[in-house]
């Protein structure tokens, strides 16, 4: 690591408490940085350096072991479903973890679902 890189990550870290300083203050940012004599321009551009990096740290999506889990279902079970007996307004699948429960629909698409279930493994 050089002299320019650990002096960017000091500096990031450094603002990465200032943004959560302002963020748990209750107060407006303007509002903030104004009693703690520091330009908007200047916390905005650290905000976006900030938000980058942790999205940079973040594992990536593409890389991961995307894993298709088969679920069976007993032939006489399928068979008792017709379109007409699917309430279009109740949901398809329910997701339940700890306090959150999710509700996904027949007209979800395949890339939300996807999404879905990343943010929800990597959210453990």
């Amino acid at each position: 690591m050089d002299t320019r890189e650990a002096t960017r990550n000091y500096r990031l870290n450094q603002w990465t408490e200032i943004v959560r300083e302002c963020r748990s203050s209750g107060q407006t940012v303007a509002v903030w940085c104004a009693e703690n004599s520091i330009k908007l321009r200047n916390y905005y551009y650290w905000l976006k350096q900030v938000r980058t990096a942790a999205c940079e740290a973040l594992p990536s999506l593409q890389t991961e072991n995307n894993s298709i889990v088969p679920v069976s279902f007993p032939l006489h079970q399928v068979n008792q479903i017709s379109p007409q007996s699917i309430d279009s307004s109740s949901p398809a699948i329910v997701v339940r973890m700890d306090a959150i429960s999710l509700e996904i629909h027949n007209t979800a698409s395949m890339e939300l679902i996807e999404n879905i279930l990343r943010a929800l493994h990597h959210a453990r």
